[in-house]
């Protein structure tokens, strides 16, 4: 057989997959830009406050982000187990998963909203003013009542995504989103004309909070009211009794998916609290640069998404080949779209920027970040995929480790070495935030070679038939 006859098949099954891919993507890329959308409001909104107010918004950030994602990233095993029992046709059991989900989201809502609101270790790593404490202080209180709703929705994101329902999820993003936008306008700017005082950065928890309950109460009633969920049983006795088994399977891939993403979150989380010791302008810049990034990163997180919900389904039907095509079409896509994305914010930085801030003292302390972002962002889309489509596989432990050399180490601790001069040979054009970014972008391209490696590996190793997760 010649050389071209032997790839015209992976190329058809390429362009066959392909519109399976987007087709999940979309909705989940509109949804996450909609969740995004929350703390682009709040930015631009408190940007045109005060520095002080957008340093406390750029540091509460990150201690939430910090939280809630780490603990989102062990709700998420839902994801991939539902996905895996969806595609063998196992409905009500993955029903079940879900009400352990609910435990599961429910706990760590305690454990959550009670690091918000003692935030003093993670505050003193930023060693902000008494002014920037303060109102970081208030902020994060409000958040602490939104995280219980914010992880119970995510048990709802996640079996969703695994069915293929990505436009119930996105729906009701969008709501939250319709929700959010006017009360953070009104809580942050006030109406002094009515007796409403402006509330700067802490208006923007309690808009949160408001917007998030509502989004689940939708959620909650849209389940109970839609046919389709009938078939997975998820009503009708009340909430499951916690199942020892079911917790531990969620657990043991939960807890290495959600460590990986908290080591990931928490290398550019810290990033923030560690520059703000620079002060309250170089922060300032930060969060500019890194909202921009955190938006570019929602297409490769929706190719991600739904690659994985395929390939898990696939592994689930024992449909081996499918499975491995998927996730390689899925990387190739995703790799493509980044390296384009990236090198048009790359080109368009200062316009995108200007969009931001008036100020151009904050403009000033970003564009030097975004010079990065091409690179940064291919690399981001890359490792972000691999591992999603590992843990379609279930395979979660490894990754979690590269992450910790590659993120936390090379990436975090390398960006502190460079940034603060600990050798004592640094130029001064690469210390304070720009030695964090460089040493981040270094560090999440030593990741992206890492998991494709892994993947690789691991597809090598489906030599014997698939397995399914039990019922």
């Amino acid at each position: 057989m010649s050389e071209e006859a032997a790839a015209r098949p992976a190329g058809i099954a390429f362009i066959r997959h392909m519109p399976r891919i987007l087709k999940l993507a979309w909705p989940v890329f509109v949804g996450q830009v909609a969740v995004l959308a929350y703390g682009t409001v709040d930015t631009l909104l408190v940007a045109r406050v005060s520095p002080s107010d957008l340093a406390a918004l750029a540091i509460g950030m990150s201690v939430y982000i910090t939280i809630f994602i780490g603990f989102m990233g062990v709700v998420l095993a839902i994801s991939p187990t539902v996905g895996q029992l969806f595609g063998a046709r196992k409905l009500e059991a993955a029903g079940a998963q879900a009400h352990q989900a609910v435990w599961l989201a429910l706990a760590l809502s305690v454990l959550g909203s009670s690091l918000l609101l003692m935030p003093d270790p993670l505050l003193a790593l930023a060693q902000p003013s008494a002014e920037v404490g303060t109102k970081v202080r208030a902020y994060l209180a409000a958040l602490a009542l939104s995280l219980p709703a914010a992880l119970l929705f995510t048990v709802y994101r996640g079996f969703n995504t695994a069915i293929s329902r990505p436009k119930a999820v996105m729906v009701l993003q969008l709501g939250g989103l319709a929700v959010k936008v006017p009360l953070s306008m009104l809580a942050v700017g006030g109406l002094p004309q009515w007796g409403v005082p402006p509330m700067g950065v802490e208006g923007c928890g309690w808009a949160t909070v408001v917007a998030m309950w509502s989004q689940f109460g939708l959620a909650w009633w849209w389940m109970r009211r839609d046919s389709h969920y009938q078939p997975f049983a998820l009503f009708g006795r009340g909430l499951h009794a916690p199942h020892a088994a079911s917790l531990r399977g969620l657990l043991r891939l939960g807890v290495p998916m959600g460590l990986s993403v908290l080591v990931e979150v928490t290398g550019f989380s810290l990033m923030a609290l560690f520059i703000a010791r620079t002060g309250a302008l170089a922060v300032a810049g930060h969060q500019v640069a890194m909202n921009v990034v955190t938006l570019m990163f929602m297409m490769p997180m929706a190719l991600a998404n739904a690659t994985s919900t395929l390939v898990a389904q696939a592994v689930g039907a024992a449909k081996r080949e499918e499975a491995i095509r998927l996730g390689w079409h899925g990387l190739a896509l995703g790799t493509a779209v980044a390296a384009a994305l990236g090198l048009l914010v790359h080109a368009c930085q200062h316009r995108i920027v200007g969009l931001y801030t008036p100020d151009a003292a904050i403009a000033a302390a970003a564009l030097p970040l975004l010079s990065w972002v091409a690179l940064f962002h291919v690399a981001d889309a890359i490792q972000t995929i691999a591992a999603f489509v590992l843990r379609a596989w279930r395979v979660a432990t490894v990754p979690m480790l590269i992450y910790v050399a590659a993120l936390s180490g090379v990436g975090l601790g390398g960006g502190y070495g460079v940034a603060f001069n600990v050798t004592g040979n640094i130029p001064p054009a690469w210390q304070g935030a720009r030695g964090f970014w460089v040493s981040s972008t270094l560090g999440l391209t030593l990741a992206a070679l890492a998991m494709v490696g892994l993947l690789a590996w691991t597809l090598r190793a489906q030599a014997s038939p698939v397995k399914t997760v039990a019922a």
